[in-house]
C-alpha cells in the first residue's frame, strides 16, 4: 500500500469517491474520525458498504476503536463481511493486547464464515506501544504490517510533530520492529493538506527508512504518496541488472559478483529481487 486514503464511517458520500481515487488502499475509519453520537450510525453505513459486491481492486481495512472500549465489540460485528480485507487495531500498547483482539475477532461466526483470509494492521501510537514493538509485530501470524500514529504519541508528550530528530528515532524503532517480524511498515498521516512539497520531503524521510506506504487523510494527498513510495526507475534498472547477473551466477556457484562497478552479494542480490517483484506488483496495479 503506497497510499491508503482515510474516510470517515460516517461519511457515505465519500465512499464511491474513494473507490474512484488513485489509492492503493482505502481505511473506513470507525475511531477518531466518527462523532461519539454517530458510533451506530456509522458502523451500520460501513456494514451495508462491505456487504456490497466489490467494483474495484483496491485494499479495504476498517480502524475500529481500542480494544478495551465499549465500542470494539461493536466495531467488530459489523464488519466482518467479505468486503473486508485487513482490520486495523489503533492505540495497541502489547502483545497480550493484539492477541485478546484478535481472538475475540476469531471467535465470531462472522469470521468463520468468511471465504477469503483476514489480515490485521497495528497501530504504534504510544511511548508503551513504541517500547514493546517487537512484541506486538510478532504476537501474531497474520500481523501485515505496523502503522505510526504520530498525532496519539507526540501530541500528549508535547513533541512536534514536525521535529525531524523525533520523527526519525520513531521510525527507525517501528521500521526495526517491523523487519523483525517480516513485516511491512506503514508512515502515519502528514497533518498539513495544503503543503505538497513538505509532504514530499516527508514522505521521502519514511521511504528512505524502508517504509512502503503513507496514510492520507485527504485526496490530493495520493498521488503524491503513490509517486514518492513508487520503485524508481533508475533502481529498478540496477535491480534487474543484479537479478539477471545473479542467474547466471547461480550456475556457476559464484555468490558475489561485480554490477556497473559495484560489488554485490546476499543482501543486495536479496534486495534486488524484492526491487524487481514490486515493480511488477506496481505495474500490475496500474
Amino acid at each position: 500500500m503506497r497510499s491508503k486514503l482515510f474516510v470517515p464511517a460516517s461519511r457515505p458520500e465519500l465512499f464511491r469517491k474513494a473507490e474512484a481515487s488513485e489509492a492503493d488502499a482505502i481505511s473506513f475509519d470507525l475511531e477518531d474520525a466518527v462523532d461519539a453520537a454517530r458510533k451506530d450510525e456509522a458502523r451500520a453505513l460501513l456494514a451495508a458498504y462491505l456487504r456490497n459486491p466489490r467494483a474495484h481492486d483496491k485494499l479495504v481495512i476498517a480502524r475500529v476503536n481500542a480494544i478495551g472500549t465499549p465500542d470494539f465489540e461493536a466495531d467488530i460485528a459489523a464488519v466482518l463481511h467479505d468486503g473486508l480485507d485487513i482490520v486495523n487495531l489503533p492505540k495497541v500498547e502489547n502483545a497480550d493486547q493484539v492477541q485478546t483482539a484478535i481472538a475475540h475477532i476469531e471467535a465470531q461466526q462472522a469470521f468463520r464464515d468468511r471465504t477469503r483470509p483476514l489480515e490485521y494492521l497495528v497501530n504504534i501510537e504510544s511511548a508503551s506501544g513504541l517500547q514493546n514493538a517487537v512484541a506486538i509485530a510478532r504476537a501474531h501470524p497474520r500481523i501485515m504490517g505496523l502503522q505510526i500514529g504520530f498525532g496519539d504519541l507526540f501530541a500528549p508528550l508535547g513533541i512536534a510533530q514536525t521535529n525531524v530528530f523525533a520523527l526519525a528515532q520513531v521510525r527507525w524503532c517501528v521500521r526495526m520492529a517491523a523487519a523483525d517480524a517480516g513485516i511491512h511498515a506503514y508512515d502515519g498521516a502528514f497533518l498539513d493538506i495544503a503543503a505538497a512539497q513538505a509532504f514530499r520531503e516527508d514522505a521521502r524521510a519514511a521511504r528512505d527508512m524502508g517504509f512502503v506506504g503513507k496514510t492520507c487523510i485527504h485526496p490530493s494527498q495520493i498521488a503524491l504518496a503513490n509517486e514518492v513510495f513508487r520503485v524508481d526507475p533508475d533502481e529498478l534498472a540496477y535491480a534487474q541488472k543484479v537479478v539477471a547477473a545473479a542467474e547466471k551466477a547461480k550456475g556457476r556457484g559464484v555468490g558475489a559478483f561485480v554490477v556497473d562497478g559495484r560489488m554485490v552479494d546476499g543482501p543486495f542480490i536479496s534486495r534486488a529481487y524484492r526491487v524487481v517483484r514490486e515493480a511488477r506488483r506496481q505495474s500490475a496495479r496500474s
